[in-house]
């Protein structure tokens, strides 16, 4: 992949850094996105990848302005954009449904959507325009793109919504090289879900503690379909614990 430019948001932690850290090692060339900017350059340092291979700008990508200055930036040190990883996402504000208030449900969106179609926006932009054109977009979804845990309408809906958004892109992409695709995880072993292998509740209202899986699983998946040359395309994969409560769910 050597010459291949990434973007991956949320890079700082959990999955987008095993994600970061794989297409590192693949050779690729990686601007690395996200809130901090340590734990950016952290993410750098575990892939043994110097200036010349990551770039880590600290990025709120709620904001249209600083998205763009990013991508940029990106654009500025590689040349080019090959592929997005659109991962950042919270899952802040779990309530009962008739107790989630605005703010956290605009909170939620303005991460796990507003966020991943600005970056997904400027990344196609850049395919576009660039010579030779086209690339490729990975949206981060989940199994809850699928079936809903109980206390989580912010999180679930905006799940639901990146799916609308990867269809779209797939299919304005096509004209212009772009391929779009989306992972959906169930239960990977990061800070987000650390508190499913304590117990997390289930439809009857039980608390169940729940089987997860590594996080190199999913960067596993996600570097094989960034594998893929762009007239080929995973266009939605599911990748989970096995024995997690999700087949036969709600």
């Amino acid at each position: 992949m050597t010459g291949k430019t990434a973007v991956v948001t949320g890079a700082g932690s959990g999955i987008g850094r095993a994600v970061s850290i794989a297409l590192l090692k693949q050779g690729y060339r990686a601007v690395l996105l996200g809130r901090r900017d340590g734990p950016l350059q952290e993410t750098a340092a575990l892939a043994g990848a110097g200036p010349d291979a990551a770039l880590a700008i600290p990025t709120d990508v709620t904001s249209e302005p600083a998205v763009a200055a990013a991508f940029a930036g990106g654009v500025e040190a590689f040349g080019r954009i090959d592929l997005l990883f659109n991962n950042a996402g919270t899952f802040a504000g779990g309530a009962p449904f008739e107790d989630m208030t605005l703010e956290a449900w605009n909170d939620v969106l303005a991460v796990n959507l507003t966020g991943a179609f600005l970056c997904a926006r400027a990344a196609f932009r850049q395919m576009k325009a660039q010579t030779p054109r086209g690339g490729r977009i990975i949206n981060c979804g989940s199994i809850s793109a699928q079936v809903p845990r109980p206390e989580a309408v912010a999180y679930t809906a905006s799940k639901h919504a990146i799916t609308g958004l990867t269809r779209t892109i797939s299919l304005e992409g096509r004209r212009w090289d772009i391929a779009c695709g989306q992972i959906d995880i169930g239960n990977a072993a990061t800070e987000l879900t650390r508190g499913i292998g304590a117990g997390a509740l289930q439809p009857d209202g039980s608390r169940l503690a729940e089987p997860t899986m590594d996080v190199g699983n999913v960067a596993g998946a996600v570097s094989y379909m960034a594998s893929l040359p762009l007239d080929a395309n995973v266009q939605f994969m599911t990748v989970m614990a096995t024995a997690m409560p999700f087949i036969g769910r709600g």
